[in-house]
This record gives C-alpha cells, sequence and structure tokens, in this order.
C-alpha cells in the first residue's frame, strides 16, 4: 500500500513510472502501469539485500539523474540506513544515521528518547524474555486492561502463531501471562511494551506524517484523524478512515521533537488522545511514510514532492514550514474501505459526521483507486480487495469492539 501511494505521488508530480525492489507482491502493485516491480527471494534481510543492492547500484552508477531510494516498510528503511554509507555513492539516501534509526525504531529506547524531549507517551514498563523465563518482576503496575506490544517491530514480522496481532489489549492477568508466553515460546527474544491502555475508541487516534530536510528543519506536518481502524487481528492498528485535522500545538511539538535529535526524511507518529489530562500520549515514530499516508498526498501536500525539491532542485531549505490542513475547504477523506463499511462501523461522532459531509461533497478518495493508472484485472482485484473488508468487519469487528483498539 505504501509502495503504491508513493508511486502515485511520484507520478502525480512527475509522471513516469517508479522501480520498486521487493521480496514479495501484494495486491496494490498488481496490475499497474505505475510500478515497476522486480521481485528477489530473501531481498527483505541481509545478505541477500545489500548484495542484490550492489548489483542494483551497478545499474544506476551513471544513471543521468540522481536516484532516490526510498524504504516503505520498516525492515527496508532499516536496511537501508544502516549501508548508507555504501548505498549512497550511488542513491540518495533521505535517512538518519544508523545508531539513531535504532534508537527510535525499537519501542523501548524511543520512550527514552521520548522522555529526553519530553514528548508524551503512556506509562510503560518493559517486559523482557530473562523476566518471563524466570518469573520474576512479571506484576502488572496499571488497571486492567493494558496494552502490550513487541519493542522489536521487525524482528515481530517473523514471529507466528495463532492469535498473533501487531498489539494486544489484555483484561486480566491470566490473559496476560498466557500472551506473554505464547509469545516468547514461539522464538521472540526481545523486550515487549507493557502500557497504561489509554481510554477510548479509534476516533481518539492521530496520525502525523512529515518530512523533515537534510539540515534537519522540518519542511511539512501533516495531520490526520483516523475515525476506523482495522478489526483483523493481523492488521490492529491499520488505519481505513482517515479525516485532515489541524492542530498547531501538536505541530510545535513535533516540529521541535524532530529538529532536536537532528532527524532527516520523512517521520510518521502514532497518538492518541488521553481525556483524563486532555494531552497526546505518542506511541511510536515510524522512520518512513504511513501505511495510509496518502492521505497526505490527497489533501494537497504531495509526499514525492518535498524529497525531489530537498535533494534533486536543492530549493526547499529557505521554504517556510507548511502546517497542513489549515484551509477546510481543501480537506478530503482518506478511504481505505469501502464506504458503507465507514457509514456502518465508524463511530457517532464529530469526526464521523465531518466524514460523512465529506463524502456527500464527493470530496473523498483511495491509495489504489487512480483514474491514470486503470485497467480491467486492475479494477476488479482492488474491488474484491475493498469488498473483502466488509467480511472482516462483520467477522471481528464486534469481537473486538472496546478490546484491541491501537494503543
Amino acid at each position: 500500500m505504501n509502495v503504491y501511494g508513493m508511486a502515485r505521488a511520484f507520478h502525480e508530480m512527475y509522471g513516469g513510472k517508479v522501480t520498486a525492489y521487493a521480496e514479495a507482491q501484494l495486491a496494490p502493485t498488481r496490475f499497474t502501469k505505475i510500478v515497476d516491480l522486480h521481485l528477489f527471494s530473501g531481498f527483505s534481510e541481509d545478505p541477500a539485500f545489500i548484495e542484490k543492492m550492489r548489483e542494483i547500484a551497478k545499474i544506476y552508477q551513471k544513471h543521468d539523474e540522481p536516484v532516490i531510494l526510498i524504504g516503505c516498510g520498516d525492515g527496508y528503511a532499516e536496511l537501508i540506513s544502516k549501508h548508507k554509507e555504501e548505498l549512497s555513492k550511488t542513491f540518495i539516501c533521505p535517512y538518519v544515521d544508523y545508531d539513531l534509526l535504532r534508537s527510535l525504531n525499537n519501542k523501548e529506547s524511543f520512550y527514552n528518547v521520548a522522555d529526553k524531549h519530553k514528548l508524551p507517551h503512556p506509562l510503560t514498563k518493559i517486559i523482557t524474555k530473562e523476566m518471563y523465563t524466570k518469573n520474576e518482576d512479571m506484576d502488572v503496575p496499571f488497571d486492567y486492561p493494558v496494552a502490550l506490544k513487541p519493542a522489536n517491530s521487525v524482528e515481530w514480522l517473523d514471529i507466528h502463531f495463532e492469535g498473533r496481532k501487531k498489539a494486544f489489549t489484555i483484561h486480566s492477568k491470566e490473559e496476560y501471562l498466557d500472551i506473554v508466553g505464547k509469545i516468547y515460546d514461539n522464538g521472540y527474544t526481545s523486550d515487549l511494551i507493557l502500557q497504561d491502555f489509554i481510554p477510548g475508541d479509534d476516533s481518539n487516534m492521530r496520525v502525523l506524517n512529515a518530512y523533515v530536510d537534510k539540515e534537519h528543519h522540518v519542511k511539512m506536518m501533516c495531520l490526520g484523524h483516523p475515525i476506523l481502524e482495522d478489526p483483523t487481528p493481523q492488521a490492529i492498528g491499520n488505519y481505513v478512515a482517515i479525516v485532515p485535522e489541524f492542530n498547531q500545538d501538536v505541530y510545535d511539538l513535533v516540529q521541535k521533537f524532530l529538529e532536536d535529535i537532528e532527524f532527516t526524511g520523512y517521520a510518521n507518529f502514532d497518538m492518541k488522545y488521553d481525556s483524563r489530562d486532555k494531552t497526546f500520549k505518542f506511541f511510536e515514530i515510524n522512520l518512513r511514510m504511513g501505511r495510509s499516508s496518502f492521505f497526505v498526498t490527497l489533501n494537497g501536500y504531495n509526499l514525492a514532492k518535498y524529497v525531489v525539491e530537498d535533494y534533486i532542485e536543492d530549493s526547499l531549505e529557505n521554504t517556510p514550514t507548511v502546517y497542513a490542513n489549515k484551509n477546510k475547504a481543501q480537506h478530503k477523506l482518506w478511504l481505505g474501505v469501502p464506504v458503507k463499511v465507514f457509514k456502518k462501523y465508524a463511530a457517532d461522532n464529530e469526526a464521523s459526521h465531518y466524514a460523512e459531509e465529506l463524502i456527500k461533497q464527493e470530496r473523498t478518495g483511495t491509495t489504489v483507486f487512480y483514474d491514470k493508472d486503470r485497467s480491467f484485472k486492475r479494477w476488479l482485484l482492488l474491488t474484491y480487495m475493498f469488498h473483502n473488508y466488509v467480511k472482516r468487519f462483520n467477522q471481528y469487528f464486534e469481537v473486538n469492539k472496546g478490546r484491541d483498539f491501537k494503543n
């Protein structure tokens, strides 16, 4: 989804295809005219990644124009940063150095960085494999329900067991011990993040995408208000409906954080409003665009534009920071599900009412349905993909309602 969203951003701004490299193909990049996809076995990990990238670099060594290398998943972003010095000889790599990336990519160390720079986050306790093995200090210091998630999102991709989720909302001591046991008994070795659960449904979430230039100045921030999430266990936390929102206080807080840590490139934050103390609590930073980040481009802030102006045209340095979504007349609702699913399952609140007004005014859009990339095969596949959400929501929404909202 992210690959296609970025490809579409480049196509809308500059025309032409992007070339993409991956280990496997998913529906959004099938039957498309704007993505030239190459698949390589084992490409998502070293040594296959860097070995193949050395071969690819040879192709581009004498390329007439600069070539930008963008990772659209956590693993690829980390691999680019890890090999940034070598890859930068051929490609433009808009990423922080590897040490900073690792401190931000790991949720545990991210909270340490957040504390240092006064970025609010939920009350947290770290659970280690040694604590589980020795059954020591496994007490929960918060009232139930609590949230539990892996600190290492890259390692988590390779862990599989029945009931696996991106994040867990836990309602009892028995459930807590059972889930921790399943996680560590199935091969996960890194730490777990145990957190105070912030009350409220999906509509309390916010998502923010930012671009920070090569001189560590924030050049664009776009805040979104998610009003519906995927309830499927393996996809919990994936937003499927977002309306744009403006909040200067949030923008100021994030800008100071990113510039203080001397960030570079794309950043994506998830946060949730805590009604108990009337603050937004930050859960994580992704060092890439978010899966649903096409909502930024849809609302007039093309994500491809900033990296090109920064590294190719060298014209971004003296431009003012864009604080997106101030003009409501430009707002559009981003959808990752059919309209009928949104109308049936979105909570009854002010944000959803606003989204319904945007639907009535036909001010909506998706990442994958693109008028300049149409074919019968693509339309059929993506229509089927969207229709599947009807079944998924029917099956999982009531089961997970109030239990597994992102935290």
